[in-house]
């Protein structure tokens, strides 16, 4: 098991549009990450993670976000993909583990080849508990919250804070380490969805996207 129990995994991406996007930034980024306590990095993209994996030996979970406007599924989507960030460095691939149509393999072959072609361990994210059973099932290491309120079904769903009810409901149901990830935007939040029996925690814009923690101080200073 790569990422140890009460791990904070630093997510470290910036869009194209970002005045940090590039590998320097996010490099140096996963540094002051790790400077800080981070047991693990998340990271998006064969330069990134290549430029992390110099840096840092701290266990990096590499995406690939390949976006089709014929798909929903962006988050590395094919095998092609996952065998891309695994070369570059990537300890663990991220994925998209819901059934939802992609442009690559069925979700559970492809969890299965990054498994036994890749020797990786598969890091899964789902929206829902069923495609939480359906991850475990198909041999992901980790099931993670991370699309929680950003799939059509669960959009519904999506509010100021994290999903719990979502968070609980792996945890009580999976055999496997569940990973809370998305809208963990505090210290507190954190801590308590490691309370709640989560494994690990992924934070990511609260940490390393200053605009949009500039944004959330305008708006509150601005009101």
């Amino acid at each position: 098991m790569l990422i140890p129990k009460g791990t904070l995994v630093v997510s470290c991406q910036a869009r194209a549009d970002n005045p940090l996007h590039g590998p320097l930034h996010m490099s140096a980024m996963a540094l002051a990450a790790e400077a800080g306590g981070a047991g693990g990095i998340r990271a998006n993209g064969v330069d990134d993670i290549a430029a992390i994996r110099a840096a840092t030996k701290l266990p990096i979970i590499g995406i690939a976000k390949v976006w089709d406007d014929r798909f929903p599924v962006y988050i590395t989507p094919g095998f092609d993909d996952a065998a891309r960030i695994a070369k570059a460095g990537a300890d663990v691939i991220g994925l998209d583990a819901t059934a939802r149509p992609r442009n690559g393999e069925p979700v559970d072959r492809l969890i299965a080849r990054i498994r036994h072609d890749l020797g990786k361990e598969v890091f899964a994210d789902v929206s829902t508990l069923e495609e939480g059973r359906a991850a475990y099932a198909h041999g992901a290491t980790y099931v993670a919250s991370t699309l929680a309120g950003y799939t059509e079904e669960t959009a519904a769903r999506k509010g100021e804070g994290p999903d719990w009810e979502l968070l609980e409901a792996l945890v009580a149901a999976l055999p496997v380490p569940v990973v809370a990830e998305g809208r963990f935007d505090t210290p507190e939040l954190a801590a308590e969805a490691l309370r709640r029996g989560a494994h690990a925690v992924v934070v990511g814009t609260a940490i390393t996207n200053p605009r949009e923690i500039t944004k959330k101080f305008v708006r509150a200073t601005q009101a």
